[in-house]
């Protein structure tokens, strides 16, 4: 599966920009404790924040420090959740969600770096009609794992799909569905990634003449602070 190949890549790369990565899990998790509260055993989107600052071995006490900041315990900013849709190069579409305290700098950035390769920002609704709001989680292939259990232990915890690739299995699951599959399959398997997600539904093959331009946007788009997810249609 092209797709757990790609974001093996892409961790290996963001811990080199650790402090990057730590300061968007804390602007997601203190979003999530001011719109849900502070206890994540009674607010999902907290909860799932935290587990995947964990996973990029984020440190308690900066998850502490978000969650109060989020709970009005600890000052800081006032985020501001806004998605963006347009077009990467090839005619890639892509979906773009940032929290920022500035609005203006968030929208000037994410159009200067779909210009400078080859895309352009669309309206709303421009693309996001190509993708769904799912549950996404990915196993990497191990020769200890049992495919059949895993598919059965997925299924039966609520899952709505399960597809078996050459470099891993692929579970996919409804939002709603999503905490109970990952709590039914966690500390069995281990996760490369387990998140809501945008699935695509269709897939734009890209030309390799323009792969490095893709890249490069993508890299941009990692590395700016307010861009929290980056979702796109391009085939693996």
């Amino acid at each position: 599966m092209g797709r757990i190949h790609n974001i093996e890549g892409k961790k290996n790369k963001m811990d080199s920009l650790r402090a990057n990565v730590f300061t968007k899990h804390a602007r997601a998790i203190t979003v999530a404790a001011r719109n849900g509260g502070g206890n994540p055993d009674y607010n999902a989107t907290l909860k799932l924040a935290i587990q995947k600052a964990k996973a990029d071995n984020m440190p308690n006490d900066n998850i502490n420090r978000a969650i109060k900041k989020g709970t009005g315990e600890d000052g800081g900013a006032n985020y501001e959740q806004i998605t963006y849709e347009g077009y990467g190069p090839g005619g890639v579409a892509m979906i773009i969600e940032v929290l920022t305290d500035n609005k203006n700098r968030a929208a000037g950035n994410v159009r200067y770096y779909l210009d400078r390769n080859g895309g352009n920002l669309g309206t709303a609704g421009s693309v996001s009609y190509m993708f769904e709001r799912k549950g996404l989680l990915l196993i990497a292939a191990d020769d200890k794992i049992d495919e059949d259990a895993l598919m059965e232990a997925a299924l039966e915890a609520g899952a709505e799909d399960f597809v078996t690739e050459e470099d891993g299995f692929e579970i996919i699951t409804a939002p709603n569905d999503f905490a109970a599959v990952r709590e039914a399959l966690e500390g069995k398997y281990e996760f490369v990634q387990a998140d809501i997600t945008m699935l695509p539904s269709t897939y734009t093959a890209l030309d390799p003449s323009l792969q490095k331009q893709m890249d490069k946007l993508l890299d941009q788009l990692d590395e700016d602070d307010d861009v929290q997810n980056v979702w796109h249609n391009m085939e693996m």
